[in-house]
């Protein structure tokens, strides 16, 4: 990819590991044609936790648990916390989590032939001056060791393997998810333009001294002119700068759905530009912008922090009401397996779980809650006979097709060292991307199975004309409130500065959503951040 184009791999960040609850419902169809299995997997807000949490029919607690620090939410943000704490010497903390896993978004499945994520599924080689990340990484021998000038070197086997991108565009594959071959000359010189832009977006820095677009966002400079582009669309700021190219224009739409769910029309301008410019691209002398990823996903990230929570958690616990009485935290939590209650005393409560969860269990969060959008996200994994083999550029890592509803597909077992497979696994991905979320996220459930296999499969058609003939299972995972989305003014407005704020130096908020963009390190410090507020007293100013 030529320098200057986006630094964040394609469509890599659907639900980029954040830390939500929520209830799988699966659905088994058999049929008698090729397409055997398809199962839906349907957000919890729609049902225990969209139910439940609002009539809190649940029985009274039958036990009693009194621990000095809960954590509500087994995502990346609630791991990351539970790591922090082991860090500072704390080891006497429990965390509650509604699935049967931990993991949240960054969880994974697994069929005969391959693992495959069930929401994220890479993560970008991290900025040179994000040290708690990259201990991390080294910790896990993801980092082998660090060379004589001082730079990371990366297992090359947790490396996305070549070819790492394609684009179906003009009915052909082409490498890179930017298109070049058919463009007109007016489009290639808007694309220069516009990658320049985004070059000086991403190395300039406010009179503060801190870069304009940073990861995580709290280090970004406070520069005003700059934040004022979180009050308007990344589509107002294209026409603004009087770029016409369509072409441009879906892929930044492309790029604003990846990250955000939210396309082009209704993205803050910040967010859109942070898309682009807030990976620096400086942890290899190369400049390159390589990502690690692996068969499950992001799965294998949340399985490293794991081992910080051995017999310090609780599954299949709805956490349902909090409170603080006496000094101390009482939070109740529903065992869904028991069908019985736990009452769970707390000297210090963090709650790692998504605010439109929050709004039903501590009173008068909804006063914040209304303003923080959520986009409905769709994947599907099927399995496929050989048939993407035989065409101008080879199946890819990430296959992105052009002017497709959905974002592409990844190829789960890219990663594999054993390229020679009986059936081929990917996973499609699609952002329900609109201007009424709410709406749009009460029309999803409408559908049926049928509906979203077809969906799924006609989308493909574009570039694989016969994919049905050749598709023998599809999984389908319906979320209804994938990603925090950041619409115009919400990453520095105030809503979200107040949702932050902990209630009585008792309860205290740590998740991706509070930060405004669902990315893996925005969960990951959001954990760190938390608990040295919390044990040190130390407040990240955001």
């Amino acid at each position: 990819m030529k320098s200057g184009e986006n630094c964040n791999k394609s469509r890599r960040s659907f639900i980029k590991i954040v830390g939500t609850a929520l209830i799988a419902v699966p659905f088994l169809q058999f049929c008698s044609d090729k397409i055997a299995v398809l199962m839906i997997r349907l957000s919890g807000t729609k049902h225990l936790l969209g139910h439940r949490l609002w009539i809190k029919d649940f029985p009274k607690p039958t036990k009693k648990i009194e621990i000095p620090y809960l954590i509500v939410g087994g995502g990346i943000s609630g791991l990351s916390a539970a790591r922090q704490f082991h860090k500072k010497g704390i080891s006497d903390f429990l965390i509650v989590e509604l699935e049967n896993h931990l993991g949240g978004n960054s969880s994974n499945g697994e069929n005969r032939y391959s693992k495959y994520p069930l929401g994220a599924h890479y993560l970008p080689l991290p900025n040179f001056q994000d040290k708690e990340l990259l201990q991390f990484l080294e910790e896990e021998k993801i980092i082998l060791k660090y060379n004589e000038k001082g730079f990371p070197v990366f297992d090359e086997l947790q490396l996305t393997f070549a070819p790492d991108e394609r684009l179906f565009y003009k009915n052909n594959w082409q490498e890179g998810v930017v298109p070049k071959e058919g463009n007109l000359v007016s489009d290639d010189l808007e694309f220069d333009k516009f990658f320049k832009k985004m070059d000086v977006f991403r190395s300039s820095k406010g009179e503060d001294q801190k870069y304009l677009f940073d990861i995580p966002l709290y280090l970004s400079s406070k520069d005003e002119k700059t934040r004022a582009l979180d009050k308007i669309t990344m589509k107002e700021w294209f026409k603004d700068n009087h770029f016409t190219s369509e072409p441009l224009f879906n892929y930044i739409d492309y790029c604003c759905k990846d990250d955000f769910g939210l396309g082009i029309e209704y993205v803050s301008a910040w967010a859109g530009i942070h898309y682009f410019a807030g990976r620096k691209q400086d942890s290899t002398p190369e400049k390159h912008d390589s990502v690690l990823t692996w068969p499950e996903g992001n799965s294998r990230l949340a399985n490293h922090l794991k081992k910080y929570t051995k017999d310090k958690s609780l599954q299949n616990h709805l956490v349902y009401d909090i409170k603080v009485e006496n000094n101390k935290v009482i939070a109740k939590a529903f065992d869904d397996v028991n069908k019985t209650s736990v009452e769970i005393i707390a000297d210090k409560v963090i709650m790692a779980s998504p605010q439109f969860v929050n709004q039903y269990l501590i009173q008068d969060r909804k006063t914040f809650t209304k303003d923080f959008h959520y986009t409905p996200w769709l994947l599907a994994t099927l399995v496929v006979n050989d048939l993407f083999d035989n065409f101008s550029f080879p199946l890819s890592w990430d296959n992105v097709i052009y002017d497709a509803k959905g974002l592409g597909y990844v190829y789960d077992q890219h990663q594999t060292v054993n390229q020679i497979q009986d059936k081929k696994v990917i996973t499609y991905y699609y952002s329900f991307s609109s201007a009424d979320l709410k709406k749009t996220r009460k029309e999803l459930y409408k559908k049926d199975k049928e509906y979203w296999k077809q969906f799924v499969l006609n989308d493909l058609k574009v570039a694989h004309p016969n994919i049905e003939e050749y598709t023998e299972d599809v999984e389908v995972f319906l979320l209804g409130h994938g990603m925090i989305s950041p619409a115009p003014g919400f990453i520095f407005g105030e809503v979200k500065k107040q949702a932050k704020q902990n209630i009585q130096n008792k309860i205290y908020f740590a998740h991706s959503d509070l930060s405004g963009i669902s990315i893996f390190e925005e969960a990951f410090h959001q954990g760190i951040n938390v608990v040295n507020e919390i044990v040190d007293g130390t407040a990240v100013d955001s």
